[in-house]
């Protein structure tokens, strides 16, 4: 049976909310059948084969963590675990996968959940005794073209070494209506990721229907049709009862979709990234310009978020929820680092099956090739148009760098607070919706020896911009000691304003 951690007594009946309830007491179904012992009073003949069943589960699941322990690191492709799973029915599965004494230690945990109304199945998995540093969260329901889940899973386990699964763990929330569906998937997940299951990695979870607001009757906000409102808005309880659950399990939590492909070593990217805006009050880092793919928060906002989104979960979709979500919390700008880390693979939505080919162009498959960016002062020559400042072209904010009547001889410089060995540096002008504003000719130069203005006293040229692009490397070896100032200069007019889009500065080991 999947274990339920159980909280508070449900809302009284004639709540606002239309919480269902029985007697002030949330009941519990199971998703699978009842394979716990029972203790009524049966005859002996009875009580010897409910025992010999406890007896044969119990056996049959210390043999699958014999496996565990036996191949360890040396697990293979054809997951032996696998192999012996295959052949059993899907509630035998979980039953294995989810042995009662850590049944009783989630009963017994009364404050897993930042929502203390709800009491959640335990498909598969325990929680593990420490905190992790990240929870990768995502809700799942059934499509009606098209299934990514395990592909997503694979996509995030596979891309990660042994020592980031140990700081990782991974909850699924499998939402759909239909309870046998759910259970189809949990056995089908369980079967092919039992090691991670095993070792704390992985939780399947589900909130059953009888705590969800009611999900008719609902504002047809922006005149959206009756369906699309209804799914729009339990997506949105989906994801609330998810962030509550994921509250305690970790330091920082990672919103992705069910269907999605990882960057290879993205937890190692986030922990760069975080690391640069370790002085900052942020509400929201994005790893993706989709939707709410590669959206990470503190653990310590979930449950704000969580209530958040069961309050307006009838207003607006999940997406939009997010930004004002992020507003409110004083954070005015987007923090989006690049290359993306999460890249959208479902041809076809979760919603009535529509295709959806929607692709972020940011995607980059190797997480580990991120820039460094150092640390440094912005100046420009050149007149700057609004509030389209230097800083964004070189900081995660979004947006970028937009100057008026670039001429030859305009200069863009970069000047860091400490020396740096730079290794290779990108730069990229125009931009998709002005993509005439480029530099037509200009060349890159680095610098030393830093007087007591902005600039440096002795720059040497490293490369000349073709059609607006520019990537150097090996610069290391191009100019001995440390780089104090990266500069752009135009070397011809130009009638066109000029856009830098994103400046890419790697450097290497010795800085």
């Amino acid at each position: 049976m999947p274990a339920e951690v159980s909280q508070a007594p449900c809302a009284p009946r004639g709540s606002s909310w239309g919480w269902r309830s029985s007697r002030g007491i949330c009941r519990r179904r199971s998703l699978a059948r009842d394979v716990r012992p029972s203790w009524r009073l049966q005859p002996a003949g009875a009580m010897r084969c409910s025992l010999k069943r406890s007896l044969m589960a119990l056996l049959a699941a210390s043999f699958l963590l014999l496996l565990l322990l036996l191949h360890g690191d040396s697990w293979q492709e054809q997951d032996p675990l696998e192999v012996e799973l295959r052949a059993l029915a899907p509630d035998m599965i979980l039953q294995l996968l989810q042995p009662e004494g850590a049944q009783r230690i989630l009963r017994d945990t009364a404050k897993l959940s930042a929502l203390h109304n709800v009491s959640y199945q335990l498909l598969a998995g325990s929680p593990a005794p420490r905190k992790r540093f990240l929870a990768v969260g995502l809700a799942s329901v059934q499509r009606p073209r098209g299934f990514y889940l395990l592909a997503t899973l694979q996509s995030l386990f596979s891309q990660s070494t042994e020592e980031e699964l140990q700081e990782m763990v991974v909850v699924v929330h499998l939402a759909d209506t239909d309870p046998s569906w759910n259970v189809r998937v949990a056995a089908t997940i369980a079967q092919k990721f039992t090691r991670h299951i095993l070792l704390g990695r992985l939780l399947l979870i589900h909130a059953p229907p009888e705590f969800y607001p009611t999900l008719e009757g609902l504002k047809r906000n922006f005149n959206d049709a009756e369906e699309r409102v209804r799914f729009r808005s339990k997506q949105n309880v989906d994801y609330a009862f998810l962030l509550a659950f994921a509250a305690n399990l970790s330091s920082y939590y990672l919103m992705i979709e069910d269907d999605v492909w990882s960057a290879r070593s993205f937890l190692t990217a986030i922990r760069r990234a975080l690391a640069s805006q370790e002085s900052s009050n942020w509400a929201t880092l994005e790893f993706s310009k989709l939707g709410y793919i590669g959206k990470l928060y503190r653990s310590s906002d979930l449950p704000r978020l969580a209530h958040f989104l069961l309050l307006f979960y009838q207003e607006m979709p999940c997406d939009w929820l997010l930004v004002h979500f992020r507003q409110l919390l004083a954070q005015k700008d987007v923090i989006r680092f690049k290359p993306s880390l999460f890249q959208h693979m479902g041809l076809y939505s979760s919603f009535q099956g529509t295709v959806n080919r929607l692709e972020d162009e940011d995607f980059q498959a190797d997480a580990l090739d991120l820039p460094d960016n150092p640390p440094a002062s912005l100046y420009t020559s050149m007149s700057i148009f609004e509030n389209y400042e230097p800083l964004k072209a070189y900081s995660s904010a979004q947006g970028y760098f937009w100057g008026k009547d670039p001429a030859a001889g305009s200069t863009f410089s970069i000047v860091f607070k400490h020396p740096a060995r730079v290794s290779r540096v990108r730069v990229r002008t125009g931009s998709k919706e002005r993509p005439g504003d480029f530099l037509r000719a200009g060349l890159l130069e680095l610098g030393q020896r830093r007087d007591r203005s902005q600039h440096c006293s002795f720059y040497i040229p490293v490369g000349s911009f073709e059609k607006g692009m520019l990537e150097q490397r090996g610069l290391e070896r191009v100019l001995p000691g440390p780089v104090e100032c990266v500069r752009i200069r135009v070397t011809q007019d130009q009638s066109e304003w000029l856009i830098i889009e994103s400046i890419d500065i790697w450097t290497t080991a010795g800085t």
